[in-house]
């Protein structure tokens, strides 16, 4: 599972334009996000550094979580 950090995640549209930026990197990719703590966490077998990418395109710029 990798965990992102993404200050800029603040409603539902925010979690729906992550998700859909991930599985159109890994399309069996599952996300769960915590709107709460603006952190999300994936379980995909794509690299990390794939998805952050697919996150900055999309307006959401990660940072690997500290916890």
């Amino acid at each position: 599972m990798i965990t992102f950090q993404i200050p800029a995640m603040s409603c539902g549209h925010c979690v729906r334009s992550i998700t859909e930026a991930v599985q159109a990197t890994d399309p069996a990719a599952k996300v769960q996000a915590d709107l709460a703590s603006h952190s999300v966490h994936i379980d995909s077998s794509t690299a990390p550094d794939a998805l952050a990418s697919a996150l900055t395109a999309a307006g959401y710029p990660p940072a690997p979580a500290t916890t």
